[in-house]
């Protein structure tokens, strides 16, 4: 296909040198101060989209943020950990339901590799629907899938899970470099989600600032030299108050995140770069209009 040699850019009527960024806002609904941190960034920063974890206990906040802002661009942050010490979480389908992917509390594992180890891929992608249908009975109009902690990613086995949830809902998907995918053995997913037409940001960006103290030299240098195409960036604004000073390790990393991408510094030196900024709508838009086939789902 002409899509397929055409970056997402260019394959939303941008030029071929344009620089296009979304700035998605992970972790909406892990507790009141992430939350509050999100909605700001959204409504008052240059975030342009977010990622809802459903199995938080704040969850609803988000949903109801959602309901009342139908034009917000949100997604689902598909999520098997609960990576914090003393602040846990467990599966929307329950832990009888899904037993591998608990712990003997009942909670989410907590780190990627006890997923690996002690998952069962048939109840990962069952309770990974159940979250999708979840935030669709909340009235979350969701535009995109990401995968919360990288789980989804980092595995072929998983990421073919991720690829086809994602084909299923017809719902765009953060995704990591295509060429590193192919050096690590995955350019068989790479031909399953060209083949489903899932559409993806052509770069993301996962890493942060190493220090508090180099937030706004780091971003600042990031935005500076983009490249050509749609660039993903994340990160998870927060307020840094006693909620989540109390369960979050990097709680003053995310404060200052969201200071940064909530300045007005910032939003000059967007506009400065000619970087056009958009959300995951446009990206979900363009999926859904080039499929031969409507969403599974019967929503969007």
């Amino acid at each position: 296909m002409a899509s397929e040699t055409k970056s997402t850019a260019e394959r939303l009527g941008y030029a071929a040198d344009a620089r296009v960024l979304i700035i998605n806002a992970d972790d909406f609904g892990m507790c009141h101060d992430q939350n509050e941190g999100v909605i700001r960034g959204l409504q008052e920063g240059v975030f342009t989209s977010s990622t809802i974890l459903v199995t938080c206990p704040w969850f609803e906040e988000a949903a109801e943020f959602a309901r009342n802002n139908p034009n917000a661009d949100l997604g689902v942050h598909l999520t098997l950990t609960a990576e914090w010490d003393s602040y846990k979480w467990g599966p929307v389908l329950g832990r009888r339901a899904v037993p591998s992917l608990v712990d003997e509390r009942g909670y989410l594992w907590q780190t990627v590799a006890q997923v690996y180890e002690h998952a069962r891929l048939d109840q990962a992608e069952a309770e990974l629907r159940e979250q999708i249908e979840k935030a669709f009975a909340a009235g979350i109009d969701a535009t995109h899938l990401d995968s919360h902690m990288g789980t989804l990613q980092l595995r072929a086995d998983y990421h073919e899970i991720y690829t086809r949830l994602a084909n299923d809902y017809r719902l765009p998907l953060r995704l990591a470099s295509r060429r590193g995918m192919s050096t690590d053995g995955m350019g068989g997913i790479l031909e399953q989600l060209d083949a489903f037409g899932v559409v993806t940001p052509d770069h993301l960006v996962f890493n942060g600032p190493p220090a508090v103290r180099e937030t706004e030299s780091y971003w600042t240098n990031l935005l500076r030299t983009l490249k050509p195409g749609v660039t993903e960036i994340l990160c998870h604004p927060a307020l840094a108050r006693d909620e989540l000073k109390s369960c979050a390790r990097d709680a003053h990393q995310r404060e200052a995140d969201f200071r940064y991408f909530t300045s007005d510094k910032t939003r000059k030196l967007i506009a400065d770069e000619g970087v056009e900024m958009i959300g995951f709508r446009q990206l979900r838009d363009l999926m859904r209009r080039d499929s031969s086939s409507p969403s599974r789902s019967g929503r969007g």
